[in-house]
């Protein structure tokens, strides 16, 4: 008996730790899909490992630039894409959709829709399935579908369960009309393949790409009673869009389908590599228990089922992009249109994520980093620049060239496994050399068929210390900016040995002062004769945004964006009680929108001013308005996972306000305990004695048992673990007020 009940408590400890440690359980991939009081719905519900080449989800819509394939509000689904599209403000490219269906042959997407409910719907990182109402069947009652998928980081694998009357049918979209796509059929072998040349944001980059194509190949485990090509009816078409196989009524039948930027051959191989066998189960466990391994980086103890999925779901967002762009030692590069040996990633949305999306990859996913940097290096070697937004080439959208600080926070926290003398040559082009026709163009938001924009106005910036607004579009955005990127590349010279790189880059980053309009307490594009320009945001009548300089915002919105030169700001408003105040009116005047990025690190910025309580109050006010763990609950569209980056990092008590600085300025912790396992294996917590909804303020703090008297945390600090403790309470406290900046001399 004793024996027994030890075997009991046994399994039960087990059951509990396995409980635990699936955190997968917690991840709702529909957080974000959902037009709500605080988003509009830009995410999908993925079903891929952490970087996937390919993402898989219901299409419950036509996919395009500015629309997204799933939205939570539909009632009915048309197919499930392949896809790559990285944001709802980008398109796709080389995308294949399978869709299940009963009855006659339905192609166009409207035909083709099925209805159903958010009751059947199972969504998660490593799953997903619904119950789909094909209509109804040969003997008038309704034909229900039962849809499965999961995936691997280049294929995935479909179960569907068909009802037992009606012909039971699955189509593979190759390209839409207009586009010229290809599938061929083979039934002895059950297969369907071809490819689909589309890039729906071609017209940004600076040049075609004829070679490129996403290339397909859909294998069936059933044989199919027939197989056949779709779309040759339209008489400007030369080839197929699509293709179908057809089965007997009732079956479960198994589809795996392999995808490749390569060839049909190599996505062939892909699936013989990731889906060797018909098994669904092991693929679906495979896939849950890589999500499970980073998703247990992170340990909540305490927390709410909310909390958990709240932050769990925020690490899967983080952990899509950039995106695996390889396969097996190759990859097709979209930036001199060859095949390259190597690895590589795109859908680096970098504008957005420089800011805390890539510091969460050094803490969660610090071995791909090297690979990361080494990608947007081997851009820059076929391509001329490092891009800003490669999806998966050029496409000229936002402003500055932050690969560099993409690279200078690489190289400040110790990443070696990228060519650093190449790093420097890339970073050096970014901020000497002008684009073409810098003087000739005034480069308009996402204008098309531009040459890549790198750093667009440079040419003034050098001869004016600044950009002007009767210049160039977003002027007054870009100075400062391109003010922050130089004292990256100040900061990549000095750790390799260049000093006369670091001056020079160090006083040039301290541009940003040269638009301090003191008239007004705040930054003001200037024109090319050196006057004020007027300091509204908005876009002239040839729709530029020339008059005022700004970028997605207004003075308020950029006044504090020069992350690196708070103290220099500080001292230009006329000390930290005005630096404050002007924080105040920022905020009280409605000024900051937080689904978009420049206002992501402005609730930190009390810290700077010696007034920490302030940012403890208005981080987790911040925190509380704007995310929540509902399909409504994510601002904005997370923009590639620098939305969801700020909550961790805030939930965790610390945000880098300078990324490639290595520091984090220190915030109020969401929760009362959490763990950071790191990748060197020794765990950083977390602890808030006393913490809850109202005791959001630091009354004390120390770091491995000894006094934390500054709201700092350093890189090193974190990797060598131990645990930060807080105390929390309801009142502001004098806690870190006597902090301020170091401010930056040339001399």
């Amino acid at each position: 008996m004793k024996k027994l009940v030890a075997l009991l408590l046994t399994l039960g400890s087990l059951s509990a730790f396995a409980a635990q440690n699936d955190a997968v359980s917690h991840v709702s991939p529909l957080i974000g899909t959902h037009k709500s009081a605080i988003g509009y719905g830009g995410t999908m519900p993925f079903v891929t490992p952490p970087f996937g080449m390919t993402n898989w989800t219901p299409q419950t819509r036509q996919n395009k630039i500015s629309i997204v394939s799933y939205n939570y509000d539909d009632p009915t689904i048309s197919g499930f894409i392949g896809t790559h599209q990285p944001a709802i403000w980008m398109g796709d490219y080389g995308y294949v959709t399978v869709i299940p269906q009963v009855g006659a042959l339905r192609t166009k997407p409207l035909d083709r829709r099925m209805a159903f409910s958010h009751s059947t719907e199972t969504a998660r990182p490593d799953y997903y399935g619904v119950t789909l109402d094909s209509g109804p069947g040969s003997n008038g009652q309704a034909g229900k579908i039962h849809a499965e998928l999961t995936a691997t980081e280049r294929c995935s694998i479909f179960r569907f369960t068909f009802p037992k009357t009606g012909q039971a049918r699955i189509l593979i979209e190759a390209s839409r009309p207009g586009i010229q796509g290809s599938a061929s059929v083979n039934p002895a072998t059950h297969e369907i393949t071809g490819y689909n040349p589309h890039r729906m944001d071609a017209h940004l980059g600076p040049f075609a790409l004829p070679n490129f194509k996403g290339y397909f190949v859909v294998q069936f485990q059933q044989a199919s009673t027939a197989m056949q090509t779709y779309g040759l009816d339209d008489p400007k078409a030369t080839t197929s869009r699509g293709a179908y196989a057809e089965f007997k009524p009732g079956q479960i039948i198994l589809v795996r389908v392999g995808t490749s930027f390569l060839s049909i051959d190599q996505a062939r191989e892909n699936l013989r590599r990731e889906i060797p066998a018909w098994n669904f189960d092991t693929v679906q466990q495979n896939l849950r228990s890589t999500w499970n391994q980073k998703l247990s980086r992170l340990q909540l103890s305490g927390a709410s089922n909310a909390d958990k999925s709240l932050l769990y779901t925020a690490i899967y967002h983080t952990l899509l992009y950039p995106r695996v762009f390889s396969e097996y030692g190759h990859y097709y590069s979209a930036f001199d249109d060859k095949i390259h040996a190597g690895s590589s990633y795109t859908a680096y949305s970098i504008w957005d994520t420089f800011r805390a999306e890539n510091s969460m990859l050094t803490l969660l996913a610090p071995e791909r980093v090297d690979g990361m940097i080494t990608a947007l290096l081997q851009n820059f070697k076929e391509g001329g620049w490092m891009p800003k937004w490669p999806n998966p080439s050029y496409t000229n959208i936002m402003i500055a060239t932050h690969a560099d600080s993409l690279v200078a926070e690489a190289i400040r926290k110790g990443f070696h496994g990228f060519d650093r003398n190449l790093a420097w040559q890339a970073v050096y082009k970014d901020a000497m050399t002008p684009p073409d026709g810098d003087t000739t163009r005034r480069w308009l938001d996402r204008e098309e068929h531009t040459p890549y924009e790198a750093r667009a106005g440079l040419t003034y910036y050098k001869q004016l210390g600044y950009i002007p607004t009767d210049k160039t579009d977003e002027a007054a955005s870009s100075t400062l900016e391109d003010s922050y990127d130089d004292w990256c590349v100040a900061q990549i010279a000095k750790a390799l040995g260049r000093e006369q790189d670091y001056k020079f880059f160090l006083k040039r980053s301290l541009n940003d002062r040269n638009l301090f309009n003191p008239a007004l307490g705040l930054m003001n594009g200037k024109t090319s004769d050196g006057k004020w320009a007027p300091i509204g945001g908005g876009r002239d009548d040839n729709n530029n945004r020339s008059a005022s300089g700004w970028t997605e915002g207004d003075a308020w919105v950029y006044t504090w964006s020069p992350l690196h030169d708070q103290a220099g700001l500080l001292e230009l408003m006329g000390g930290a009680e005005k630096y404050d105040a002007k924080l105040d009116q920022h905020f009280a005047g409605g000024h900051n929108v937080h689904n978009n990025e420049p206002s992501h690190h402005y609730g930190y910025l009390y810290d700077f001013g010696g007034e920490p309580w302030k940012t403890q109050a208005k981080v987790r006010e911040i925190a509380n308005k704007e995310y929540d763990a509902t399909p409504g609950g994510l601002d904005g569209d997370d923009d590639c996972g620098q939305m969801s980056a700020w909550l961790l990092f805030t939930a965790m008590g610390f945000y880098p306000v300078n990324p490639a600085s290595g520091d984090y300025m220190i915030g109020s912790p969401m929760l009362q305990h959490l763990a950071l396992t790191l990748a060197n294996g020794k765990t950083f917590r977390i602890e808030a004695d006393n913490n809850s909804a109202t005791n959001v303020y630091i009354q004390s703090a120390t770091l491995n048992g000894k006094p934390l008297t500054i709201p700092v945390l350093t890189w090193e600090q974190i990797q060598s673990g131990g645990t930060l403790h807080f105390t929390m309470g309801p009142n502001p406290s004098k806690w870190a007020s006597e902090y301020r900046p170091k401010l930056i001399t040339t001399n």
